[in-house]
């Protein structure tokens, strides 16, 4: 495809004429055939952006992956950056040229807490004045612990817990209305960092989350710490789990100098003397190689098979990145099916130590 895309191409059409219009971080990815923010493709928006004379708000790289937009119009002046489309043939070259200007100018390190999707979920809330009733009504209807005491969006009275609510009725004081249950309320800005946030999110069970705008976008619980750390942490245990595979498979099949020639050639000072000292990539190499394929024993073609462990080497490039969207579902989709086939392929299967093509048939379904 040409990039910018189409649909950019005419939203700027309509903003310069129109004025602003929203869409949302992922239909913007989507635009360009992508599923989450990587620094290639930030950059690569960044610069279409200019080159159609139209900016966002909030910055691309902050705002929460459903979150919206706001397209304007902008006035740059000529020649402050070469802005000529880049096309898919030159993604390898680019990406590798712009490294560091991608990384300097647009990239943001932090992971924050407004990037959470119950950060981005408006709450629940009742009235101070609202029964205590109600308010155990709705946390039962939808198996809340707790709910935010407002008026309005931006105004926050405190929160009602079951915590609250028992420790009233245990020293028989008042508990009818929802003010006679108050306490305290934590309240974070979007943009806090998430890992700064956590002992607080931790010793309260839950913080509430204000946008750029004062109001309450939303409530992080442990729980939702739990599903964002599984989010992070899933990606980098199937790529563990895959590389000692592949060194399992490879175990005592070859020499130091079959090992050492599949090394990097720009790398040669590297002492090579076992599986560990190779990078996935020398792996991959040293796969390739039909006399050192046959060396496996594997009853399963060698192209599909290496060409599926170039794909894996991809994700595995763009998680080391720590990418703050995550990994993409269908990447994540790629590592767990290869984990189930390398576990079928495994020496340490009961059945055999190589995989006939039905069997492994059988298992992709």
């Amino acid at each position: 495809m040409a990039w910018p895309p189409e649909e950019l191409k005419k939203l700027a059409e309509r903003v310069t004429s129109g004025g602003p219009e929203q869409h949302t971080v992922r239909e913007l990815l989507r635009w360009y055939r992508y599923e989450r923010r990587g620094r290639f493709i930030v950059w690569v928006i960044q610069r279409d952006l200019k080159s159609l004379n139209i900016c966002v708000e909030p910055n691309i790289e902050y705002a929460y992956l459903d979150g919206l937009l706001t397209f304007l119009p902008e006035q740059i002046s000529s020649g402050e950056l070469d802005l000529e489309p880049v096309s898919t043939d030159e993604v390898d070259d680019v990406e590798e040229s712009h490294a560091m200007l991608i990384t300097s100018e647009f990239e943001d390190p932090t992971q924050r807490i407004g990037r959470l999707p119950s950060a981005n979920a408006r709450p629940v809330s009742v009235n101070p004045n609202a029964t205590v009733a109600e308010a155990v009504t709705i946390m039962l209807l939808n198996d809340y612990s707790q709910l935010p005491v407002m008026q309005g969006d931006r105004s926050i009275k405190g929160v009602i817990t079951w915590q609250s609510i028992g420790i009233k009725l245990a020293l028989g004081r008042p508990c009818t209305l929802v003010q006679d249950c108050l306490e305290d309320a934590v309240v974070l800005q979007s943009n806090v960092s998430l890992f700064s946030a956590i002992p607080t999110i931790v010793e309260r069970a839950f913080v509430l989350v204000r946008d750029e705008k004062g109001s309450i976008s939303g409530i992080v619980t442990t729980t939702d710490l739990s599903l964002q750390f599984r989010q992070l942490a899933e990606p980098f245990l199937l790529l563990g789990e895959i590389e000692m595979h592949l060194r399992l498979l490879s175990d005592g099949k070859f020499s130091v100098n079959e090992l050492t020639s599949a090394r990097d050639p720009s790398d040669t000072s590297r002492n090579i003397s076992s599986l560990s000292d190779l990078t996935f990539g020398e792996h991959i190499r040293l796969l390739e190689n039909p006399a050192r394929w046959a060396a496996l024993g594997l009853s399963i073609d060698r192209g599909t098979f290496v060409k599926h462990v170039n794909e894996i080497r991809d994700i595995r490039n763009n998680v080391m990145h720590f990418d703050p969207d995550g990994t993409a579902p269908s990447e994540l989709d790629k590592l767990r099916q290869f984990v189930r086939l390398l576990n079928a392929l495994s020496p340490h299967q009961k059945s055999s130590h190589s995989l006939n093509l039905s069997t492994a048939a059988g298992a992709a379904h």
